[in-house]
């Protein structure tokens, strides 16, 4: 009887810390999505940005739930689940990024050459984990060095390819150009997005503080797979690339300005969140790991 008493508690403790594992999750991602990508994109806005740039700034902030899972797993020592977790939003990224592209039917729009490289760059963020995974070496700290100068060495490339096959300026640089003068009360705006964006960050740190919780537990105390989790939290945490895909390409169709505009935006969202995963994010989460070694 006491048995039985005890295998009821150990499957409806599972169920409790699996549903605060969905549940910290999906708060991460609703954060993300309703608070972080829209007041970086007003404050990239409110910055004149151009759309290649608000793509970046808008895929460092869809890489946020991503960062803070990784640095949570590998403070309790889950780097696999970590690691899982890179490979997997890379590679539903891409996926979900063209299921946007053909369903908003701008596949014309990635003839551009640039916009190709751009794709080839994210194939790469996508066949180099795989390749250490093969030869099992995605956790050796002589990966570190290496990954930063990878993401340096391909955000020049983008960079460059930008500069050489769209030499046509774009709407919202034609826009940027005309707007010469400094709004007045602008600078307070921009203050009060960066005071935000503060704010988002003190909360997501205490939303990733208690998920690692629930995920050491999860591990340790269940021993559910670390693959698991990790792909998992992958889907999880892609979410936010998934929304800023289509709200990039509506927000130009909608707005009657070019639909190039807003491929390029999605374009760059999905590369910026992709190298930063592999290269910068997944670099943390090793310096950590064996740092709390």
């Amino acid at each position: 009887m006491e048995n039985e008493i005890r295998k009821v508690n150990h499957v409806m403790n599972f169920i409790w810390e699996f549903l605060k594992f969905i549940f910290f999750t999906g708060i991460i991602v609703v954060i993300s999505k309703y608070l972080l990508v829209p007041v970086l994109r007003k404050l990239g806005e409110s910055l004149n940005l151009k759309p290649k740039t608000i793509g970046n700034v808008t895929g460092v902030a869809t890489s946020t739930p991503e960062l803070l899972t990784v640095c949570f797993s590998s403070v309790t020592k889950l780097s696999s689940a970590s690691a899982y977790n890179i490979i997997s939003s890379n590679i539903i990224n891409l996926m979900q990024y063209l299921f946007a592209i053909y369903l908003n039917k701008n596949q014309k729009v990635l003839q551009n050459k640039a916009l190709k490289i751009d794709l080839v760059i994210v194939a790469f963020t996508i066949i180099i984990p795989i390749f250490l995974f093969i030869f099992k070496i995605q956790y050796l700290l002589e990966i570190v060095p290496i990954s930063i100068l990878l993401f340096f060495v391909f955000y020049v490339i983008n960079n460059n390819a930008h500069k050489v096959y769209l030499k046509r300026k774009t709407f919202q640089e034609k826009k940027i150009q005309e707007e010469t003068k400094w709004v007045k009360g602008k600078t307070n705006v921009i203050i009060k997005y960066i005071i935000y964006l503060l704010a988002i960050v003190v909360l997501l740190y205490i939303i990733g503080n208690l998920l690692s919780s629930t995920l050491e537990e999860l591990c340790n105390n269940f021993k559910v797979s670390q693959l698991l989790i990790g792909i998992l939290l992958g889907f999880i945490t892609s979410i936010p690339e998934l929304i800023t895909f289509f709200e990039s390409q509506k927000y130009y169709k909608y707005n009657k300005e070019s639909i190039q505009d807003g491929v390029i935006e999605a374009t760059n969202n999905l590369l910026t969140s992709n190298i930063l995963n592999l290269f910068v994010i997944q670099s943390i989460g090793i310096l950590i790991y064996y740092f709390v070694s």
